[in-house]
């Protein structure tokens, strides 16, 4: 009896410090990644406290393999619509986490041994440095298998760690980072970038395994940035004929390329701005596309 109320003793007290060292939060949303969300999950499974996912109706073995890993229960998962906005799916893994503090992942992301020394350094035992409420993030980002250093990609900060409650997705562009707010007297208020810190060490980003990968995201993320200007109310005319078609082209690729040095980056820089740079034409066709077909409808 008396060794049993022992155990019952030290069960419970393992789940209090459990509790009460709940500090980081991993946010994700996915939708058919099998080929990435392992070494994501890897990356951060034995050092943070949960993993939030968020699954958008993933048809391949994303999940099966997500639930294989996850030994030590640490994974909760949410089946939610897939949504053209991904950021929706975002920001529904965010409002999940129940940490102190979140880091926000994508599936395609690796957080580096350096970036996990940092964290670990702000989040325990206590924030080193109480006037931050969240980190922009330095992101390595590959394409061809090769790290792009140059051409505007580079260090490309980006907000994904934070306190939790302070940050949310306005999902209204498919480029969009977290805005950053506090409660003040039961209002919300955006705070000032004075109060947003800046870590060293890179998060590492594989978005595209293959070329015929980047080329699908490469149309998906056009065709749906045509969709966000004809709701704002851009229309085909001959002044924006000569900007997407060729003024915006032409900056785009001497901006990532000439002016921040993309051809640094060799075969692969050359190659991500030159696409890059014509994404301005494919979206301003599908744009016209939309236009003609509401039109006659």
């Amino acid at each position: 009896m008396r060794l049993l109320r022992a155990l019952l003793l030290e069960k419970r007290t393992q789940l209090l410090h459990n509790k009460s060292c709940m500090k980081l939060s991993i946010a994700l949303a996915v939708h058919n990644e099998e080929k990435n969300i392992i070494r994501c999950l890897e990356s951060v499974y034995d050092w943070t406290n949960e993993i939030v996912i968020v699954d958008g109706e993933s048809t391949d073995n994303t999940l099966s393999i997500i639930k294989t890993f996850d030994t030590d229960n640490k994974i909760r998962i949410f089946n939610e619509k897939h949504e053209a906005m991904f950021h929706k799916n975002k920001q529904k893994a965010i409002e999940k986490c129940t940490g102190n503090w979140i880091l926000q992942l994508d599936a395609d992301e690796v957080v580096s041994d350096q970036l996990k020394k940092e964290i670990l350094e702000i989040i325990n035992p206590e924030p080193q440095n109480t006037k931050y409420v969240a980190y922009r993030i330095p992101r390595l980002n590959y394409f061809l298998g090769i790290p792009l250093k140059k051409g505007g990609q580079y260090p490309d900060y980006t907000i994904r760690l934070y306190q939790n409650g302070v940050a949310k997705f306005p999902c209204k562009s498919v480029h969009e980072q977290v805005e950053i707010t506090q409660n003040s007297q039961n209002t919300k208020y955006k705070i000032q970038d004075t109060h947003i810190g800046h870590l060293t060490a890179d998060l590492l980003h594989f978005p595209y395994p293959t070329f015929k990968d980047y080329l699908d995201k490469w149309v998906r993320y056009a065709l749906l940035e045509a969709e966000i200007l004809y709701k704002q109310g851009t229309r085909p005319s001959f002044s924006n004929n000569c900007k997407y078609l060729w003024i915006y082209p032409k900056w785009w690729f001497f901006k990532t390329y000439i002016r921040h040095l993309g051809c640094k980056d060799g075969f692969a820089g050359f190659v991500f701005s030159l696409f890059s740079s014509l994404r301005y034409i494919v979206t301003y066709c599908k744009l016209y596309e939309i236009t003609h077909n509401e039109a006659r409808a």
